[in-house]
């Protein structure tokens, strides 16, 4: 019982803040028109993200662990899969994405309250409410399924339940808001098209605090902890390929002509990733590996994340290209140098990669496509801006993971013990394993 009562301790002192937040915070209103070629896309391009998370990023952190934890990795993302959508609809949307405080959200739409077959969000001006909050909501999860790639191999599934609803709740919510949902980043003009913020720089800086504070995997530096099955993490790869045309091309919110720019900028950022890595790999270790390509691609794919729909498509080639390289680096060099164990590359790739997005967000932003000019038309001051917003969720999300991390090694320990760790966490956390 008092684990229970320290538990909804958080929770119940972030609904009393959202509570005085959402004081005086005008109503939702229907201000639009429902358009059936958007609802069209949108429909599809949320089946695109969800499926980014299942099967996309199951198997492709699945086929990157060793065998004996194949199904723990995969349970992590299902069970982000189900924890995250019911915290959605029960208060995540509404401090999300209603009212227009600069911090939080209120609770108009808590369980979805009020919502109907016209409801429409101002946000989303030409789509369902509903389906505006099950396009976000994948987004959601996602980001919080990301974080167990750092720490994969050795937390209880126990302590990723406890965390991820931590996490979820004061991390992942209130990001949302201040850069999508009318708060103040989005208000200081910090450009994040489809996540480079609030998705990858989040998830790579909470990944990276997870994986210094549980400490290294036993063997790790000493013991071949090489992939189970790389077959896998390309299979996983393409269906996260593919799910991020839903994903950045979604973010535009309507079947047009940004849409479609953001698609084929992610689609060329991820090709010159995927190239520039194993050009670097085959030059320094004469073998071009195929967790090179794959690396590379997914590295492409997060740093065009926020600029994907502020940039040409020519500079989605640029983008890659300097992702390759940069998290190519992180991925080694900086890795090793520090030796932090980040099991599955989620900083170096996805922190890194959603830093440095944001950056050139800044730098290549094309005001004829997104409405606002970067360095390269004249407006330089929009890199500061950018360099602001990724201060302000670095520190955010390092501080509070930190918090969260310690309050659920209190609840329940964060790893297992050094017997499950080798005996695998399929069996010793779930009594199942792969014959």
């Amino acid at each position: 019982m008092k684990r229970q009562n320290a538990a909804s301790r958080p929770l119940f002192l972030f609904a009393c803040f959202a509570s005085i937040l959402s004081i005086s915070t005008p109503a939702l209103a229907d201000t639009g028109k429902i358009d059936p070629a958007d609802t069209g896309w949108m429909i599809v391009a949320t089946a695109l993200v969800l499926m980014m998370t299942i099967p996309g990023l199951a198997l492709f952190y699945a086929g990157m662990v060793r065998k004996k934890n194949v199904l723990a990795t995969m349970a992590q993302s299902l069970a982000a899969v189900g924890i995250v959508s019911i915290l959605w609809v029960v208060y995540g949307y509404s401090f999300a994405f209603v009212g227009e405080n600069a911090w939080l959200g209120n609770f108009e739409r808590v369980l979805l309250g009020g919502m109907t077959m016209e409801s429409i969000n101002p946000l989303a001006k030409t789509l369902p409410e509903a389906l505006f909050v099950i396009y976000q909501m994948t987004f959601a999860i996602i980001t919080v399924a990301l974080v167990a790639g750092s720490v994969a191999d050795r937390m209880r599934f126990s302590s990723f339940v406890i965390f991820s609803i931590g996490w979820f709740t004061f991390v992942y919510v209130p990001l949302a808001h201040w850069v999508w949902g009318g708060g103040f980043l989005g208000q200081a003009g910090v450009l994040d098209f489809a996540g480079g913020l609030v998705v990858h720089l989040s998830a790579g800086t909470a990944g990276l605090v997870a994986a210094v504070m549980m400490g290294s995997r036993r063997g790790y530096g000493t013991e071949n902890l090489a992939p189970h099955d790389l077959s896998l993490a390309v299979i996983g790869t393409g269906l996260l390929w593919v799910g991020w045309f839903g994903f950045n091309g979604g973010s535009a919110l309507q079947a047009g002509s940004r849409a479609v720019m953001a698609i084929l900028a992610t689609h060329l950022a991820a090709c010159a990733g995927a190239l520039t890595w194993s050009t670097i790999e085959w030059s320094a270790r004469r073998k071009p590996s195929v967790l090179g390509m794959i690396s590379g691609a997914v590295a492409g794919l997060g740093t065009i994340t926020p600029a994907s729909g502020f940039v040409e498509p020519w500079h989605g080639i640029v983008i890659g290209v300097m992702a390759g390289a940069v998290c190519y680096w992180a991925c080694t060099w900086l890795k090793h140098r520090f030796r932090y164990d980040d099991t599955l590359d989620v900083f170096g790739i996805h922190g890194i990669g959603g830093l440095l997005g944001t950056l050139l967000a800044g730098v290549f932003a094309t005001s004829a496509i997104g409405g606002t000019a970067g360095g390269i038309e004249g407006n330089p001051i929009q890199v500061l801006i950018q360099l602001y917003g990724i201060v302000v969720v670095f520190v955010w999300t390092g501080g509070m993971t930190l918090i969260l991390l310690r309050v659920t090694d209190a609840l329940a320990g964060l790893r297992v013990s050094q017997q499950q760790e080798i005996e695998g966490l399929d069996i010793s956390q779930h009594g199942e394993a792969l014959q």
